[in-house]
């Protein structure tokens, strides 16, 4: 009996475990797309179906320390733990979470984004999108 329930509770925990590989939530480097630099590493969380997105560690040599280009109740905070993910919920049948914004510290603008685990959960396609036109991202996992 004890066996079995040991059992069932491995194949839970493993089952949980693969199932958080293949979604947004997590410990990510963000790659920037132009330059091939890692810039931060960033931690999404999951809040009630919701992503949430903080800056742990910056990783980029000359940046900012404070968000002075952010515009709202942003402006002026540290680069280290600043929410740059707000909203996202996963799209009903599709490996993909969506709605959300996403804050770029550099310039102060907020996109709507998508994201995209891809390679097994290993990447993660960032999409920021304004209006028609849109840049992606492919970030790394690093935990």
């Amino acid at each position: 009996m004890l066996l079995r329930a040991s059992l069932a509770l491995s194949l839970v925990l493993a089952s949980s475990a693969a199932l958080a590989q293949t979604s947004p939530v997590g410990l990510w480097r963000n790659v920037d797309d132009k330059t091939g630099e890692t810039k931060a590493e960033i931690r999404i969380t999951d809040n009630g179906g919701q992503l949430s997105g903080r800056i742990e560690k910056v990783l980029k040599k000359d940046g900012a320390s404070t968000c002075d280009q952010c515009t709202d109740d942003r402006k002026g905070q540290p680069i280290v733990g600043l929410e740059i993910v707000r909203g996202g919920r996963k799209a009903e049948g599709k490996e993909v979470w969506e709605g959300g914004k996403i804050l770029d510290p550099e310039n102060g603008k907020e996109y709507r984004a998508s994201y995209t685990p891809v390679d097994g959960g290993k990447k993660l396609e960032v999409r920021g999108y304004l209006g028609p036109f849109w840049r992606t991202q492919t970030w790394q996992r690093a935990q």
